[in-house]
């Protein structure tokens, strides 16, 4: 059993009880389970073949097709978040988040959480967010044995998607990234439909090439759309925790598909942002390319990832 605190409530959780949260406006898993259900690998947008049975090609399919429910789910949450991602709604989100004063929970509790979340955004599973969690904690572990500060990296990347159990939607909590403040890239899901209704669009302030921006300003210094990526950046900093800063670097963008992917926004990067690529680079085959029906032995794995845990991000965490 453990305990979260929240804000103004508290949540109770048991291995034989059920979860007392539920908000509309994401999609979660009511049962708690020591090992996740997983959804009919059939039912599934696509199989998997050269990672985890399933064919590179199939990878990242946003191909609209309203009689399929999975991609017409994947499609409105862009919708949503396209329209609703302005430079005014980030700096309110970054308000409210920013403060650190949601909960308390230590790493291994948040991510038991993520038991009960499904990302709406994403074509490529339809499974508990911690099994993926665990299936690219372990595969990055099988190729990079030593380097367990990215083993742990692997597990948490996605732990920021905790913020959907506390009312934030799913649109500004999964997906792909992009900067908020100047004109979007081409390479954007959904470019050239989903934005038509957001007003960022029609301000002179942020509509250009470089918006509010100039050119080399680093990423630092660069507003991204509010999501699950930022959100653990900065708890994961204001903690202190100790993993290294290209950890920090493909937990912070390993989202941002536009850039390390579709080629855009590199003339916002500095120097160290466009060396530090390369990291985001090799940890995303292993976020994007594990996620399968083959559910790891989560209980059988906790103890190794605890001691992780303990050595780079131990204790209790402001959230």
């Amino acid at each position: 059993m453990f305990l979260l605190q929240f804000k103004d409530t508290q949540l109770l959780e048991s291995s034989a009880g059920q979860l007392s949260v539920s908000i509309a406006t994401m999609r979660v898993i009511n049962e708690f389970v020591s090992h996740p259900r997983v959804s009919d690998p059939s039912e599934l947008l696509r199989p998997e073949v050269q990672f985890a049975d399933k064919d590179l090609q199939a990878f990242r399919d946003y191909s609209v097709d309203e009689s399929n429910p999975l991609k017409e789910r994947v499609r409105l949450t862009y919708l949503h978040m396209h329209t609703n991602q302005t430079v005014e709604f980030v700096k309110d989100r970054m308000g409210h988040w920013l403060q650190f004063n949601t909960c308390k929970a230590a790493i291994m509790d948040a991510l038991v959480r993520l038991n009960d979340l499904v990302d709406e955004s994403d074509p490529d599973a339809d499974i508990p967010n911690i099994v993926h969690a665990f299936q690219t904690a372990e595969r990055i572990r099988a190729d990079f044995p030593q380097d367990d500060w990215f083993h742990l990296t692997g597990l948490i990347h996605d732990l920021g998607k905790v913020m959907a159990f506390y009312n934030e939607p799913q649109w500004a909590v999964v997906g792909d990234t992009f900067p908020v403040g100047c004109a979007w890239a081409d390479s954007i899901v959904y470019r050239n439909t989903s934005f038509n209704e957001n007003p960022d669009g029609q301000d002179p302030r942020y509509n250009t090439k470089y918006g509010m921006y100039s050119a080399r300003c680093g990423l630092e210094n660069v507003l991204m759309s509010w999501g699950h990526d930022e959100y653990l950046y900065r708890v994961l900093t204001h903690n202190k925790c100790k993993l290294p800063e290209k950890a920090l670097y493909m937990i912070r963008f390993h989202s941002f598909y536009p850039w390390h992917t579709g080629g855009d926004y590199d003339y916002l990067c500095s120097k160290k942002d466009l060396d530090m690529k390369q990291h985001v680079l090799t940890f995303n085959k292993y976020d994007l390319y594990t996620k399968s029906s083959k559910v790891p032995d989560i209980e059988g794995l906790k103890p190794y990832y605890q001691t992780l845990i303990d050595k780079y991000i131990p204790g209790e965490l402001e959230w």
